[in-house]
This record gives structure tokens, sequence and C-alpha cells, in this order.
């Protein structure tokens, strides 16, 4: 758990510089998208990662990170009404019921494998969201499916009203994976990224891990600095804003 207090953030770009806070600073409109397999949310990743691009530290991202990049996940997840994130990364970074109240967490699964007995699931914030194929006891937790052996992220996207009605924003939160199954099919809007300024060596995953071969390009927003010396980027899709 990030200890201490939240730094003051500076907004470096746009200028004029100026003071700051992650709620003022990323307050933004965020709209409905359109693909091929319907409307689906809007979808930010937000994501910490090394000088060196480490994402992990002992297989956890937590330790990149300080109290202002806390203050960031939690403001970002003010403007969120969905979490993504694949059930490794839940389980490694030991997720539970998040802070905001109705805040729903989509656990990505091909397997099928999760402990629905965690806190999780068991408060009712989790769900699955899994393949057609994959065993899940349905009376213990609410499950989307999408896809026959493998999930369908573009197809999940849009019926993830059937879980949560109205849903218009999305936040993931990773695994790499997940964040390159998303790019694979075009479902990322926004990208969330805090440059931690660590070099941490190792053999740790990028941001996106095994998407295919793209050229999606992004325009900065916002370019945020705390005096510990973290800086906060949002980066968005030139065509979507």
């Amino acid at each position: 758990m990030i200890q201490g207090m939240a730094s003051q953030l500076r907004r470096l770009s746009p200028e004029p510089a100026t003071d700051t806070t992650p709620r003022e600073a990323y307050a933004a409109p965020r709209p409905a998208q359109s693909s091929s397999a319907g409307i689906r949310p809007w979808v930010s990743l937000c994501m910490i990662a090394s000088l060196d691009g480490a994402i992990v530290v002992d297989g956890r991202s937590g330790p990149l990170g300080n109290a202002t990049d806390r203050e960031v996940l939690l403001s970002l997840r003010e403007f969120a009404d969905v979490v993504l994130v694949g059930a490794g990364t839940a389980r490694g970074e030991g997720y539970g019921p998040p802070g905001k109240p109705g805040l729903r967490v989509g656990v990505v699964t091909n397997s099928g494998r999760v402990d629905l007995a965690r806190p999780l699931f068991t408060s009712g914030a989790g769900f699955v969201i899994a393949p057609e194929s994959a065993d899940i006891d349905t009376t213990a937790v609410d499950v989307l499916r999408a896809g026959t052996d493998q999930v369908d992220l573009a197809l999940a996207l849009v019926r993830l009203a059937s879980i949560v009605p109205d849903v218009r924003v999305v936040q993931a939160e990773g695994g790499p994976t997940l964040n390159a199954g998303l790019l694979a099919v075009d479902a990322v809007d926004e990208l969330d990224l805090t440059i931690s300024p660590r070099l941490v060596g190792g053999d740790s995953p990028r941001v996106v891990h095994g998407a295919p071969a793209v050229d999606a390009r992004f325009e900065l927003a916002h370019l945020l600095a705390d005096a510990e010396g973290f800086v906060f980027g949002r980066w968005v899709r030139a065509d979507r804003r």
C-alpha cells in the first residue's frame, strides 16, 4: 500500500503552467464510441511504468507508485462506471471492493478460474467476463458471456450494459495481456500513464504485451508532475475527443 500524502500536482502542459488537482485535471468529455460490434462505452487505460518501461516490481505494480499516483487512480475511478481488469492482475494486486459506491469491477478470464469467495465478488461489486466455454457458477456471480472459447472484448464492451445499465466509461487497469486485447480491437480511447522516476531492470512486460503491430495515434491532452518526480500523462485518440 502506498504510504504518505499526495504531493501538489503541477500542470506542465497545456500552458500556462499551474497547480491543479487530479479531479480537475482529468475531468473531460468521454463520449460513447462506435465499433464493429456496436456502440460501446469510452475506454480509458490506466497504467504505471518505470523509466525503463517496467510495469511491475516483484510481480506487482504498487511498488512503482506513490500517494499522488494512488490519488490519480482513485480520481479516475470517480469518472468510471466499470473497472476492467484481467483475472491474473485482480488476483496478484489483491483487488477488493472499490471505494466508490456502485462502481462495478469486471474480471476478464478465458478459463473461468476465479476465486468467487474473494470479497470482490462476495460484495457484489465484482462480475466475470468470460467466453461461453468457461464453467462458472452463475448463481454466485454475475457473468457476462462474450466469445466462444476466448473472450471477445469488442462484443463484451457492447454487452456491458446488460450488467451495468447506462454504462458510459470503462477504466481498464491491466494487465498487459488485457491491454493488448483492447488495442487489438481498437478499443483504447485514452491512455492515462504515470511515469515512475525509477530504473528497475528485470524482465517486466510493457504496458501492452502480445498485441499485433498497430499504429494507433494519440494526442497529448495534459502532462502533470509532482514534487517527487512522478509524471502523469493523459493521451487521447486524435479522432475521439
